[in-house]
């Protein structure tokens, strides 16, 4: 911050506007310390109880039925508070006591959470929150490859570190694994805690087995089984052995060296290299006079190459740029690309899905078949988001490698993530009309066709002499009737094929519209971030370049003495610039100078 406030001054002494607002926005970034840590899993594997835990306080609610119904963000404050937070339409902040929190972000006091809160923030005063951690308790994703998983899925780009919560009663399950392997693709940090090892007495075979699954599958994510239990009362009762036995000492020097360690080197190295960039574009225009100033001769020479230079700073700014070409046609074609993926994979879910409706009746399979359906939407949305992210990131990096064809450039931090709101609109699977044939129904359906069938046998046995009754005509009668009601039957079993499939394709059609413009309007936000973040590079680059123009055009004095004391007001202003370079050059080791 300090060093950010020095190039401050300079900026504003030197009357670099453009270079003062890059250094206002990175001091923002850096009075935002939080570091982000989503604690994420299944119900009720102690979520909730780990947060408690960790921090020493009964914040977030635990129950034996389903606890948790919205975010809990927990960070550090002077005194506790609680500040209840919605976004979108009816964005508001509201404080609520302490012990009033429970009513808010658990199941018990608000219920699938129909008051619409985004989350909760509550704010301690711990001292392993003071550096900017933030734990977030999220609610149960209720399968890793529902909804909730996909949308807690999209939050991960947000996020500075996950822990995946498994308690020590089984080994990981298949989505447990395949949500460890896509949170590596979108988070810098990802880890896993087995949870209740105070319960579990064969939770070390369990973490072996999780260990060899992580293997396995390629993950290297670190594992660490705890017991929450043993953890609050060993801080209770100040009992170090019982706290080392607990796990919890391990997962805090993860937290403390991993997490916050690896977010505060990410400040600085980003600090160090936008102030070598600023301290670079303020000493272009002192570095060009002070040459044409020691030699007079040149200057012409040196206008004519500055001048040159001007000419491809202000062409980067011209739409007609090959960096603005490759960015509009490759955020045309990455749309184009992520909608159809997306589609695809619905087609071939709903493909799927007929020929399961086909094979059974829906009466009968329709609620597991809703949550296959749901389980795979929300897996299709999910790897599609994640494909999005990387070919964003892709498509930024050649972005940046045309722009620097002219000029040197640094890529912006990206923001893929999407809000969890947005998913929240994709509603769930609507159980169609599957109504059945009654027993009632039955004889009355079954009466009605053997009658007509009675009806005809019996008369056209009368020509024969027999009576109207006769075991004829009840036969016909009987036979008749058991195939109305089987085609009665039938008839309405493809009826409810009908609908479930109606059902099906409604709900996909959703999911594609949603999805689709989620998709579409992240992709948006990465085009004017990429654009925004380069137009101003480029600005900055011309506005340097028509300084050191203009003091390259000046620098020609007659008078020695006047010309001396020039050279020597530049030299020491290049030195004060250079101490300002080597101030951010300490801020990381093995730093280098970057022209952005």
């Amino acid at each position: 911050m300090e060093l950010v406030d020095l190039a401050l001054r300079a900026t504003t002494a030197y009357e670099r506007p453009d270079l003062t607002a890059r250094l206002e926005h990175t001091r923002r970034r850096l009075e935002d310390p939080d570091v982000r840590v989503l604690i994420v899993g299944e119900f009720k594997q102690g979520k909730s109880q780990l947060v408690n835990a960790l921090i020493n306080a009964p914040v977030c609610p635990v129950d034996d039925d389903l606890a948790t119904a919205v975010p809990t963000a927990v960070l550090y404050a002077e005194k506790p508070a609680v500040t209840l937070v919605w976004d979108g339409e009816q964005r508001r902040r509201t404080d609520v006591p302490v012990a009033k929190l429970a009513d808010y972000v658990s199941e018990a006091g608000n219920p699938g959470n129909r008051q619409g809160l985004s989350r909760a923030e509550v704010g301690l005063p711990r001292n392993l929150l003071k550096d900017g951690l933030v734990l977030v308790d999220t609610p149960g994703v209720g399968g890793l490859g529902s909804a909730h998983g996909a949308a807690t899925m999209a939050t991960l780009p947000t996020a500075d570190a996950v822990l995946l919560v498994s308690d020590a009663s089984q080994e990981y399950t298949a989505p447990e694994l395949e949500f460890l392997s896509t949170a590596m693709r979108l988070c810098p940090n990802v880890a896993g805690v087995i949870t209740k090892t105070d319960l579990y007495p064969q939770w070390r075979r369990i973490t072996d087995l999780d260990r060899g699954h992580l293997a396995t599958a390629g993950i290297t994510a670190e594992l660490f089984p705890v017991s929450s239990v043993l953890r609050l009362e060993a801080v209770r009762s100040e009992d170090a052995e019982l706290n080392k036995e607990s796990g919890f000492a391990e997962l805090v020097t993860f937290l403390r060296t991993e997490v916050l360690a690896r977010a505060d080197e990410l400040d600085r190295r980003s600090t160090s290299q936008d102030v070598l960039a600023v301290a670079d574009q303020l000493g272009a225009s002192m570095r060009a006079e002070l040459s044409a100033q020691r030699d007079p001769q040149l200057a012409g020479a040196l206008v004519s190459e500055l001048e040159i230079a001007r000419g491809r700073a202000a062409a980067l700014k011209d739409r007609s740029a090959r960096w603005q070409h490759t960015l509009n046609d490759g955020v045309q074609d990455l749309t184009a690309d992520i909608e159809y993926d997306m589609r695809d994979r619905l087609r071939a879910i709903g493909r799927e899905g007929e020929q399961l409706l086909d094979a059974a009746d829906p009466a009968d399979i329709w609620d597991q078949f809703a949550e296959w359906l749901e389980g795979q939407v929300a897996g299709a949305m999910s790897a599609n988001f994640v494909w999005a992210g990387q070919r964003a990131e892709w498509l930024a990096a050649q972005v940046a490698e045309h722009f620097a064809a002219e000029g040197d450039a640094v890529l912006p931090a990206l923001r893929t993530g999407r809000s969890s709101d947005a998913h929240g609109q994709v509603s769930r699977v609507e159980r169609p009309d599957q109504e059945r044939i009654g027993f009632g129904q039955k004889l009355y359906i079954g009466a009605r066709g053997g009658y007509g069938g009675m009806l005809m046998i019996g008369l056209a046995t009368t020509l024969a002499g027999f009576a109207m009754l006769n075991p004829l005509s009840i036969g016909a009668g009987l036979l008749f009737g058991a195939k109305t009601v089987r085609e009665e039957q039938a008839r309405q079993l493809a009826r409810r094929k009908a609908e479930s499939k109606a059902a099906m394709r409604k709900h996909l059609d959703e999911v594609t519209f949603q999805v689709g413009k989620d998709s579409r309007d992240m992709l948006r936000q990465v085009q004017r971030q990429l654009r925004d973040h380069f137009t101003s590079l480029a600005e900055e680059l011309q506005t340097s370049v028509d300084t050191s123009v203009k003091a390259a055009q000046k620098a020609v004095s007659g008078d020695e003495n006047v010309r001396r004391a020039r050279i020597r007001d530049l030299e020491a202003e290049l030195d004060r610039i250079g101490k300002l370079e080597d101030k951010a050059r300490a801020l990381v080791p093995g730093a280098r100078k970057v022209l952005a």
